[in-house]
């Protein structure tokens, strides 16, 4: 059994839930190959929480995005789900710019900058002519194809 002290890294607290509230707090990510998976989670920055392995039928990886208040777990005896299968992971930004170059520096392959328009929206090259919040985007893939969208959100709706 191996673990990951997660005590010797920054996480961030929080006030426990009140009644009624639901945080969302775990996304299973379904992978292939564990340890090519946390390589390429490593390799992102991304804060490795637990690497927890019982017998041979079960071992649970889970990692954090810096700031963020949800993980992504992956591994053995999770899910049925098929690898790759998990589509639409948003990742919300401040800086899409800075957050593509950041990822493309860490050896991943990014798409170009697209936003929404038309009627149905479809995607549309470059960012959002208004630089509106939540109209920019980017995308990658983790090796299994499990689809990640950056989202460039500068401003919060009210509520949020």
């Amino acid at each position: 059994m191996s673990s990951t002290d997660a005590t010797s890294q920054t996480a961030t607290a929080s006030a426990p839930p009140k009644a009624g509230e639901m945080r969302l707090e775990v996304v299973q990510v379904p992978v292939s190959d564990i340890d090519r998976a946390k390589a390429f989670y490593q390799g992102l920055g991304w804060r490795e929480d637990v690497d927890f392995v019982v017998g041979e039928d079960f071992r649970v990886v889970q990692f954090t995005p810096p700031g963020s208040g949800c993980s992504i777990s992956f591994g053995k005896g999770l899910s049925t789900a098929e690898p790759g299968s998990a589509q639409g992971l948003e990742l919300a930004v401040y800086d899409i710019d800075a957050a593509r170059e950041d990822l493309i520096n860490r050896g991943v392959e990014v798409s170009e900058l697209f936003h929404l328009d038309g009627d149905p929206p479809g995607p549309v090259p470059g960012p959002d002519p208004e630089r509106q919040s939540y109209m920019t985007y980017g995308s990658f893939s983790d090796p299994d194809g499990n689809g990640w969208l950056l989202q460039e959100i500068t401003e919060r709706l009210p509520g949020r």
